[in-house]
Formats: structure tokens, C-alpha cells, sequence
């Protein structure tokens, strides 16, 4: 009988809990809410790799700019510019190198982007049909006309490295999951 009054109870309290709607709002928010939370971080932190990669690009475009105003001069013999000049000793633009560097660390980035080891890099291109860069030969060489007929461009190829760091570098962010450590990007500038 003690047994039977315990399961009515019971069972009356049960059937009033599965009515009652009170506080249900605030289990559903302190369910949801670290969820929502964690998806409005994860998209920060992409946007951040987002605007990162554009500043990276923008570096190695002001890399590349700054090697073809420094040594395109029409007034001496300047290109190829990463060739060395035989009487001299010296490359063609002597100070290529350290004008790259300083236009891309001149960026929002600062000295945290760096020009890649074994860049600028030189060489005739011919563009195609669909508008593509197709490899001519070195600037050791006097290239072979276009299959066009129009001479092969001399371009520079400037890259450059950023460090990457996201923004939230818990267990559950997508930008550490990624493995993502450093942003390189790479420009190309047609210099004569």
C-alpha cells in the first residue's frame, strides 16, 4: 500500500513536469547559446584569415610594383633586373632585393611578411590565347619570339610569407583545426 502511494506521487509529479512549461526558454538558450557562440567566432576567425590573405596579396602586388618602378629605367640598361652585369659584378638593379623588402614591409603587415627565400625571380613570358603566362626561357638568353609573333615579355615573380596566427586557438576553432601557420602569396609584374 506504503508502495502504491509512492508510484502515484511519483507518477502525478512526473505528469505535472511533462506540463510545465516554466524556465524551458532558459534550457533551450543554456543549450544553444555556447553553440551560437562558437559558430559567431569560427566566422570572425575566418574573416580575419580572409582580410589576412588580402593584406599578404597586397604586400607581394607592392613588392612587385616597387621592383618595376625602381628598375625599369629607360635611361640605363636596368633589365633584366636580377641579371648580373658581367664589367660590374653587380646585378642589373643592384638594390631590387632591398626596394622589394622594403614596399612589402611597408604594408599593414610591417616586418611580419618577409620576401620568400629564392625570390624575385626573372623570365621571358609569352602570353596566350587565354591570356596565361607561358615560359619562354631564362634572362640568361636572348628568348625565342611568341607564337604570335610579338616579343616574349620580361617578367618579375615576387612572393611573399606572413606568419599566420588565428585569432581563437581553442579546440573547437576551425582556423586551428586547419593547420594553417603561414599565408604565401605570389605576384607576377611584366617589367620590359
Amino acid at each position: 500500500m506504503v508502495h502504491m502511494r509512492i508510484i502515484a506521487t511519483v507518477s502525478k509529479r512526473l505528469r505535472k513536469f511533462g506540463v510545465a512549461a516554466r524556465g524551458v526558454a532558459g534550457v533551450e538558450f543554456a543549450i544553444m547559446g555556447p553553440l551560437l557562440a562558437i559558430g559567431l567566432l569560427n566566422a570572425v576567425d575566418v574573416g580575419y584569415y580572409a582580410y589576412e590573405r588580402m593584406e599578404v596579396e597586397n604586400a607581394a602586388e607592392m613588392g612587385a610594383q616597387a621592383a618595376w618602378k625602381n628598375c625599369n629605367d629607360l635611361q640605363t640598361t636596368m633589365l633584366p633586373a636580377t641579371q648580373v652585369n658581367a664589367s660590374t659584378g653587380l646585378p642589373n638593379c643592384p638594390t631590387l632585393n632591398a626596394t622589394i623588402t622594403a614596399a612589402i614591409q611597408s604594408t599593414s603587415l610591417g616586418t611580419a611578411v618577409t620576401l620568400a627565400s629564392g625570390y624575385p625571380t626573372e623570365g621571358y613570358y609569352c602570353v596566350d590565347s587565354t591570356n596565361a603566362l607561358q615560359y619562354q626561357g631564362s634572362v640568361s638568353s636572348t628568348p625565342m619570339a611568341c607564337s604570335s609573333g610579338a616579343s616574349p615579355g620580361d617578367y618579375i615573380q615576387v612572393q611573399v610569407t606572413y606568419a599566420y596566427t588565428p585569432l581563437f586557438t581553442s579546440s573547437v576553432s576551425v582556423m586551428t583545426a586547419s593547420g594553417i601557420t603561414s599565408i604565401t602569396k605570389k605576384t607576377w609584374m611584366r617589367m620590359g
